[in-house]
């Protein structure tokens, strides 16, 4: 018989950013919202019918009531609960968070029947004297987003002496940031499903801060563009990738790297002279991924600079294909060679009925506009073979890899990190063509 399983490790971020813990950082007196997400309630849903689940955030929040003291516990939504406290210490969220994790890993009765539900928790705590409604539910908001992604608990903590975020202090820290080597990039790889092969990667942005540790994209990239630095930041974005790119490609990796474009950057026709001399002085493979929802902007403009990009070899990617109000009009009218499936839609693809017949059609769609489909958000083998059936021509996610530094890239495509994805399982093909068919 096996020992007990050991509790999911949860992510302690303090001060804004990723530290090491010490006694000084714990925090007297705190006020702390848990945001507690129930991420698998479509499934539910549909195992349990809608009335019950409709009241599932309820009997979830009377259950969290049974295990933490005081407080104020709220089904904020079909699938969301928020819990509100107060404690004389931080490290009492910790452990109270480590307590809802653990209890929701056994079956959960709804209405005399077991059921799975698992819950993303994501919390935030800030000092009672900086109570901050607004600004602790942006925290918690944004450990919840944190924990989705790491599928582990995370909390942030705001301890004694941090001063609430200044958004221009970190926009003039953005501007430093730029010459301070502060930034730097990972990339995603992205795997053709037919040849089985990487043909081309994504490139991210991050920030090292050196007080805020790691900052993502999500926490400065609207205010470089409200302050206009997303240019500066673009252009740096575009000469690291120029050199990248020349490095994969003497080592035998001669793939294109995508560069996410802002929208604010498709109606400055400065910004797009300087992207193209770059580009084109380089002699580099590079592609731009642009959302739909950047073009509405300034349709007349955006189409004229995207047809710009591509004349001179750009490969123009439309990103998040589905997430907003995707229009035919504009679709048309885009000199893109690939279309991103946004991963809302992939990452339920096995366990919804709708998602697969909304792919499907997309992929059908793209390649009657004689463009290649990217599926993004590729987390389980079952997805990656039933896209393959549905003819989805390139894969990116977790599953295949997730961001990662030039040097671990580097590795991952010597070893011929496709190559584990060859011939995906039969039982598992045969498994996504009958669910296709159910669908």
């Amino acid at each position: 018989m096996s020992g007990p399983v050991a509790p999911t490790p949860i992510r302690r971020i303090d001060g804004g950013g990723t530290a090491s813990i010490t006694p000084d950082m714990a925090t007297a007196g705190c006020c702390a919202l848990i945001v507690l997400t129930i991420s698998n309630f479509p499934i539910l849903r549909r195992h349990v019918g809608i009335a019950r689940a409709n009241r599932l955030a309820e009997n979830v929040a009377t259950r969290i009531g049974e295990l933490i003291d005081g407080g104020m516990i709220v089904a904020a939504g079909r699938d969301r609960i928020e819990v509100s406290l107060k404690t004389a210490d931080a490290d009492d969220i910790d452990a109270t968070v480590a307590r809802l994790d653990a209890a929701f890993e056994a079956a959960f009765d709804v209405d005399g029947e077991p059921y799975s539900v698992e819950l993303v928790l994501g919390a935030a705590t800030l000092p009672a004297a900086l109570q901050d409604d607004v600004r602790l539910l942006d925290e918690a908001e944004r450990a919840s987003e944190a924990a989705r992604e790491s599928r582990a608990p995370v909390v942030r903590h705001l301890g004694r002496g941090t001063a609430p975020p200044d958004r221009a202090s970190l926009g003039r820290d953005l501007r430093d940031a730029i010459g301070k080597g502060e930034l730097f990039l990972q990339y995603q790889p992205k795997l053709h499903l037919r040849r089985q092969v990487v043909s081309g990667v994504e490139a991210l942005i991050r920030w090292r801060h050196p007080v805020r540790g790691l900052v993502m994209p999500g926490d400065f990239i609207a205010l470089a563009e409200e302050s206009h630095d997303i240019v500066d930041l673009t252009v740096w974005t575009i000469q690291q990738v120029i050199k990248d790119q020349r490095i994969l490609a003497a080592g035998g990796h001669d793939i294109p790297v995508f560069v996410n474009i802002s929208g604010v950057l498709l109606s400055d026709a400065r910004f797009v002279r300087r992207a193209c001399a770059l580009i084109e002085s380089s002699g580099v493979k590079i592609g731009f991924e642009i959302t739909e929802t950047a073009v509405i902007r300034d349709p007349q403009s955006a189409i004229g600079h995207l047809k710009t990009f591509a004349d001179i070899g750009i490969v123009i990617a439309i990103d998040d294909y589905g997430a907003g109000l995707s229009s035919l009009a504009y679709l048309k009218q885009l000199p893109a060679s690939e279309l991103k499936i946004d991963k809302l839609f992939v990452t339920q693809l096995t366990s919804s009925n709708r998602d697969p017949l909304i792919v499907r059609s997309t992929i059908d769609l793209a390649h009657a506009m004689e463009m290649e489909v990217v599926a993004e958000g590729v987390e389980t083998a079952a997805a990656l073979a039933l896209l393959s059936v549905m003819g989805c021509d390139v894969a990116q996610g977790f599953l295949i890899s997730r961001p990662v530094d030039l040097p671990v890239l580097f590795e991952f495509l010597a070893n011929d990190g496709a190559r584990a994805f060859a011939g995906a399982p039969a039982k598992l093909l045969n498994l996504s063509v009958g669910h296709r068919r159910a669908s």
